[in-house]
């Protein structure tokens, strides 16, 4: 069974880069490649947007989490990162798609100026790197799994596999490949959960639902902490850095650019989160299931082993296949995402010989993949480098850009001074670990403040005590800029 899964494995991957080669050819200039000329219909788009996020995070690592602590782990992903995506339909995707970007620091440049534009531009890619890490991490932990390869040997497999397919088709390669590996993994996942609880109910699901019910503790089914107000309010600072943290990051700003109208923009947003949180509720069951199914089994890739126990061969081959999916999909738009904002914002800024921009953004790709090799060897645990990914803008980015879209109030003083303050009150924090704000200060208070969302907080302040210098001419500058006059 073990060669039959891997020759599975190796025509899929044939397939993804015939497609990726097939998406070449639609390649003709820098939009073609970053945004793919911005013809995607809501087919297409939504899925896309659906496939951003939803690799080792929600199926592996929090479902790890999940089985361990219970669905408190959840806000993390999958309910913040859905709830990212409604809201991203709700407040951004029109503004933003008016103004025909091709990154997002594009938008701090136009509305704020081009040091807001450098700043913010370095502030977001190197958050990227941990975030591709922990995929790296997690699919060479199935690979493992599976064909026993070492997984630091694995680890470089994988990343050569998201680079390079990536580095050929761009934005199109991604939309394209996004679109079969969706498919895959929604058909993998009912698979996994039908058969657990059938398992779990001696052949009938409604009994395995109900076992799953009455034997799981009721702490653990309690998705919101309710015991005391520190958990909440430490509850709510997770979710914040999923739900809002997303918000200004160019892999998910990049795929609403990719519709072909501000419309189908904000209604691809809106369809991918219903079935981010409806799709996403699978690898939850699954882990909690897991308590019941193998209360013995590690804590480690706890969905591939369950897999292994529940399905047949055949089926085993296309759950594998669809975690593969899942997790390439994530890792082609976090290696693409960066790399953009390098090639377009930070590196065209540097002396010397001149690229053409296509050269530019794949040279970028093999950059960003190589740091996140480098990070994926040396780096954290995979549910933390997760969540420091996602702080990071949470706490510098998404107050200049909300106030930007939403306020006429604010120039470049406010943007810098938003984003530098936040982040150097930030930075202390996550180089000492500490998981409140102020740490050893605060670990007694009854509410310790998370980090997170404080530091938002304090840019906040920080951008409105700037703002108090810069009169209405400039934020008028700013707001015009801003409609694209």
């Amino acid at each position: 069974m073990t060669t039959l899964l891997a020759l599975a494995l190796i025509i899929y991957v044939a397939v993804m880069f015939a497609i990726g080669l097939w998406a070449r050819g639609r390649i003709h200039d820098t939009e073609d490649y970053l945004v793919a000329g911005r013809r995607l219909g809501l087919w297409l788009a939504a899925p896309t947007l659906f496939a951003t996020w939803f690799g080792a995070g929600t199926l592996l690592t929090a479902t790890d989490e999940i089985r361990a602590d219970g669905l408190v782990k959840a806000a993390l992903d999958p309910f913040g990162a859905g709830l990212c995506l409604l809201l991203a339909g709700w407040f951004y995707a029109k503004p933003l798609w008016r103004m025909r970007l091709l990154t997002l620091p594009d938008y701090f440049g136009r509305r704020f100026g081009p040091r807001a534009e450098i700043v913010c531009s370095a502030i977001m890619v190197p958050g990227y790197f941990g975030w591709i890490a922990a995929q790296f991490v997690a699919l060479a932990g199935i690979l493992e799994l599976f064909f026993g390869i070492p997984l630091g040997s694995a680890i470089a497999l994988v990343a050569f596999v998201g680079m390079s397919y990536t580095l050929v088709g761009g934005m199109w390669s991604v939309t394209m490949t996004d679109c079969v590996q969706t498919g895959l993994l929604v058909l993998g996942l009912v698979l996994v959960a039908w058969n657990v609880l059938t398992t779990l109910g001696a052949g009938s699901a409604g009994a395995g639902w109900s076992r799953l019910l009455d034997e799981t503790p009721p702490e653990m089914l309690d998705a919101v902490p309710t015991e005391s107000m520190a958990l909440f309010v430490g509850w709510l600072g997770v979710l914040a850095a999923g739900s809002l943290g997303n918000i200004p990051g160019q892999d998910l700003t990049q795929r609403f650019f990719a519709a072909r109208s501000a419309g189908v923009a904000a209604r691809a947003c809106w369809v991918a989160g219903v079935a981010y949180l409806v799709i996403g509720s699978l690898p939850p069951l699954i882990g909690l299931a897991a308590n019941l199914v193998a209360p013995d089994a590690g804590a480690r890739s706890i969905i591939p082993l369950i897999a292994q126990l529940v399905l047949d061969p055949w089926l085993t081959l296309i759950f594998v296949l669809a975690v593969t999916s899942a997790v390439l999909s994530t890792i082609d738009s976090g290696i693409l995402a960066p790399s953009s904002v390098l090639a377009q914002n930070l590196l065209p800024r540097l002396p010397g010989r001149r690229f053409s921009p296509l050269a530019l953004n794949r040279a970028a790709v093999v950059g960003v993949t190589g740091g996140s090799l480098l990070l994926a060897y040396v780096g954290d645990d995979a549910y933390e480098l997760l969540e420091s990914a996602y702080e990071v803008g949470l706490v510098a980015l998404v107050v200049p850009l909300t106030m930007g879209l939403h306020a006429r109030r604010g120039g470049e003083r406010a943007a810098l001074a938003s984003m530098l303050v936040a982040t150097a009150v930030w930075l202390p924090h996550l180089a000492l670990g500490w998981e409140s704000f102020l740490g050893p200060v605060t670990v007694a208070w009854s509410v310790p403040p998370p980090t997170g969302l404080t530091c938002a907080g304090i840019g906040l302040v920080a951008y409105l005590a700037a703002d108090r210098g810069e009169g209405p001419a400039d934020a008028d500058a700013g707001m015009t800029q801003r409609s694209g006059h």
